[in-house]
């Protein structure tokens, strides 16, 4: 009876989020199903089809990653000293949206590395602006769960992109410009949901919390927390080793034999991603943001070693899968972490940096990736990637 009440009362408290909570993850729903319908068949295309080699897969990635980062900055100092954040937001999705579906007339990898980079741009003027968003409807008990939730609906569209992209590329094998094409229908309607998201301009903010380190509003332009600073410096050593997830498809495609059934793997990663983003970020908030992080940087540091050492495709499913954890316990709640640490006038700023650390340090680890794929094998690669992770995890609870 007990546990059948504490379910039904996290159930309505899902269900009581803010509607422009619920709104933005339907758009992020939208967004990755368009986004996620072309992402694991790229690798494919790119090597086999345009015949680029792993270096251009990591540099198209990396590229792309970090200048979606470095918008972020830009984007959240904007965010910061406006009133209103939604046309930020709204001019990012729709630059990704209409893009995006270009990738059908590539004819070499550069023009997809051009539309990539046009893409990520896209994602670089909204992100940052759309986390700040978030973080306006939450306080110190739920903004694990609002960012947990989020990141759970983009992963739904995850499942739903590469679900689709499966049964299309079952009926019609090798169209793959036609799927991509297809995708500017998912990317239209989330640009016409963000229509629907109505900011409460005269919001006060929200209450300094001290058991999670919230710091009382404070002037713009003032500095980051040094605590704040320290994670970034953690993030970038855990960065560096977190590479394009285009590598672990590659590794998947090459097992298979094909890239027939690779969306299903993916979608299958994002199921994982989904159901647990919400659990990580709600844990988060009863036990410490670190302990959650932490776990979810061990997992990723066991999945790299696992792709290290395994040639069967059945014990890289095992690990393909168990990946989706890191991301259900980590992603919701490092940007929980961002909201906790930063002053609540700095948080598009703050929100901007952390997805800089991000970015550049994905740019980084895939080109070094790229390199020590083609010197020494992908065994080297993924070992290095799970080396970075521990080194990073021992570092968060000294540093932190």
């Amino acid at each position: 009876m007990v546990l059948s009440r504490r379910s039904s009362a996290g159930r309505r408290s899902l269900f009581n989020l803010p509607r422009p909570v619920w709104l933005l993850g339907w758009v992020s729903l939208a967004t990755d199903a368009a986004s996620e319908a072309i992402y694991p068949v790229l690798p494919f295309f790119l090597t086999q089809v345009l015949g680029a080699g792993a270096v251009s897969l990591g540099v198209v990635e990396g590229a792309a990653e970090a200048a979606n980062s470095l918008l972020k900055i830009a984007s959240g100092r904007a965010a910061d000293r406006s009133r209103s954040k939604r046309p930020l937001v709204f001019a990012g999705y729709a630059i990704s949206s209409f893009v995006r579906p270009l990738i059908a007339l590539a004819q070499t990898w550069s023009h997809v590395f051009a539309i990539r980079l046009l893409d990520r741009v896209g994602k670089g003027i909204r992100g940052a602006p759309r986390d700040a968003m978030l973080a306006g409807w939450t306080t110190g008990s739920t903004r694990g769960k609002v960012y947990g939730f989020h990141r759970a609906m983009d992963h739904t569209g995850a499942v739903v992109g590469p679900l689709l992209a499966t049964v299309f590329l079952y009926y019609y094998p090798g169209e793959y410009r036609t799927l991509f094409a297809l995708t500017i229908i998912p990317g239209a309607i989330a640009v016409l949901l963000i229509l629907l998201v109505r900011e409460d301009r005269t919001a006060p903010l929200p209450a300094p919390d001290a058991s999670h380190g919230h710091l009382a509003p404070g002037p713009a332009g003032e500095p980051l927390p040094r605590n704040l600073k320290r994670f970034f410096g953690v993030l970038t050593i855990f960065t560096l080793g977190n590479s394009t997830d285009a590598f672990l498809l590659l590794k998947l495609t090459e097992v298979a034999g094909s890239a027939r059934f690779i969306p299903l793997m993916w979608a299958g990663l994002h199921v994982v991603k989904a159901a647990l983003s919400v659990v990580g970020g709600a844990w988060s908030d009863r036990i410490g943001r670190r302990a959650v992080i932490v776990i979810g940087w061990l997992v990723y540091a066991a999945v790299y070693a696992g792709f290290a050492i395994a040639d069967a495709l059945v014990p890289l499913l095992v690990c393909f899968f168990a990946y989706g954890i890191y991301f259900g316990f980590a992603e919701g709640t490092e940007k929980a972490l961002v909201a906790d640490l930063a002053p609540p006038s700095r948080r598009g700023f703050a929100f901007g940096v952390h997805n800089a650390v991000l970015g550049l340090g994905s740019l980084a680890a895939s080109v070094m990736f790229g390199v020590l794929w083609t010197a020494f094998g992908p065994e080297i690669a993924f070992g290095a990637g799970a080396a970075l992770a521990l080194i990073a995890s021992a570092l968060l609870f000294v540093v932190v």
